[in-house]
């Protein structure tokens, strides 16, 4: 992973399109799921890599902020900021951007680390965690953004 961000990119499937003529919420989750796939696999922890370790990432906890309408064909481009971890947890937080640079969603992300032979959580292989550090040093300085932390509510 090279300058700040992590990129995942894909485009607006007419699949993905639904009455309102815009990018399904759904749809939304499932790149921001494909997004988090190649994020496990660069942070050392691909398909080979899971079955040597007997280790997995399991998402505990997510929450999708829609902020403007995605269209069929538009492109999006998804980028990954590490918001805090610690032995087994990764803290992440996904932009989703179209081609002009307007942020379309935003996706928190809890995870945790887990041992596939004992099915508990367990502290991350040692690849991983190095992977890890050079993401903490990477985003340590940057804003945290504005969406992260929302609790959902009615404003009174």
């Amino acid at each position: 992973m090279s300058g700040k961000s992590l990129l995942y990119e894909d485009f607006v499937r007419s699949e993905w399109v639904d009455y309102n003529g815009h990018m399904n919420d759904a749809a939304y989750a499932k790149v921001f799921s494909l997004a988090l796939d190649d994020f496990i696999d660069y942070i050392a922890l691909n398909e080979q890599a899971r079955s040597k370790h007997a280790y997995t990432i399991f998402t505990l906890e997510t929450h999708v902020c829609f902020l403007k309408e995605a269209h069929k064909n538009e492109k999006l481009l998804t980028e990954v900021q590490l918001l805090d971890s610690d032995e087994k947890r990764l803290h992440l937080f996904f932009t989703m951007k179209n081609g002009h640079g307007d942020e379309l969603a935003t996706s928190e992300q809890m995870l945790m680390g887990i041992d596939m032979k004992q099915g508990k959580p367990a502290p991350f292989p040692k690849p991983v965690e190095a992977c890890i550090e050079t993401l903490r040093n990477r985003d340590m300085d940057r804003a945290i953004p504005k969406q992260a932390g929302r609790r959902i509510g009615i404003k009174r």
